[in-house]
């Protein structure tokens, strides 16, 4: 997906309405659950983590390691790309820097 200052994509203005903001990945996993109508604990099994964690990645208090990122999408099957995008934003973001991340497959 490429998206530049000016416009955003359809896509992800409409990934961003649903998520209730900017997204992160901790919204997308929250979006995803919710569309599959799956509990907190239910969603959190199927990613191999406990519900508390599951929680804390969705509300920003936890974030995702690049490998547990792509572990996530492979286990939801999502492209990697945008689970491992998202990890990397916020590790840009929480190192205070003024960057936005693109990813492509090499």
């Amino acid at each position: 997906m490429t998206t530049n200052a000016k416009t955003k994509s359809t896509t992800m203005r409409f990934l961003e309405a649903r998520a209730g903001g900017p997204l992160t990945l901790g919204r997308l996993l929250e979006s995803i659950r919710l569309g599959e109508e799956e509990t907190q604990a239910s969603f959190a099994r199927t990613l191999g983590i406990s519900r508390s964690h599951l929680c804390d990645i969705e509300h920003g208090r936890k974030s995702v390691s690049l490998e547990r990122a792509v572990r996530f999408a492979e286990v939801l099957g999502y492209s990697r790309d945008q689970f491992v995008r998202l990890a990397l934003q916020a590790m840009v973001e929480e190192a205070g820097l003024p960057l936005k991340v693109k990813v492509q497959a090499a």
